[in-house]
C-alpha cells in the first residue's frame, strides 16, 4: 500500500512534487464545485477503532456506523494520492446505486471501482463530463441528504 506520511492539506498536495500541479488543480476544481463541502484533512486512524487508515483530503463529512460498533467520521468526497494515480472516493448515491455509476467510461479515469475513479493526471480527466459529476453531488448532498452514506 502507497503511504502518505504528512500533518496537513498542504503537506498532502505537495507529497509527490510529480503530482503536486494535477492534486493542485484538482484540489482547486473540487473547492469551486462543492463549495458548500468544507475541505478537511483526514488523517487516517492509527488505533483499532474503525475506519480507514490512509490519510486523503476531505470534502464535506458524515459519520457512520462501522461495522454496527464505531461511529467514523468520513469525506462526503475524498481525494487520495496513490502509487501511479490519484484516486476520488464518493459517498453519494442516486436512486440507490453509486453516483459515480453514471458516468463510469466517461470521465477520462484510469479505472473506477464501488462509488471511486481513479486518474493518471488532471490533464486525462474529461473536464465537461466531471464538471457536470460535481454538479450532481453537489445539487444531491444539498436536497437530499439521505443520498450521503
Amino acid at each position: 500500500m502507497f503511504k502518505v506520511d504528512v500533518t496537513s492539506i498542504q503537506e498532502y498536495l505537495a507529497f509527490d512534487p510529480n503530482r503536486q500541479s494535477d492534486l493542485s488543480q484538482l484540489d482547486a476544481l473540487l473547492r469551486t464545485s462543492l463549495p458548500k463541502l468544507e475541505r478537511w484533512f483526514y488523517d487516517g486512524i492509527h488505533d483499532a477503532t474503525g475506519g480507514m487508515h490512509m490519510q486523503l483530503v476531505g470534502y464535506g463529512a458524515f459519520k457512520y456506523l462501522k461495522s454496527g460498533k464505531q461511529w467514523v467520521t468520513w469525506p462526503v468526497v475524498g481525494l487520495a494520492l496513490q502509487k501511479n494515480y490519484f484516486s476520488l472516493y464518493f459517498c453519494v448515491y442516486k436512486a440507490d446505486h453509486p453516483i459515480v455509476d453514471d458516468y463510469r467510461g466517461k470521465l477520462g479515469e484510469k479505472r473506477s471501482g464501488h462509488n471511486n475513479i481513479s486518474f493518471v493526471s488532471f490533464g486525462s480527466i474529461n473536464l465537461p463530463t466531471f464538471k457536470a459529476l460535481l454538479s450532481e453531488v453537489e445539487y444531491l448532498v444539498e436536497t437530499h441528504p439521505e443520498s450521503v452514506r
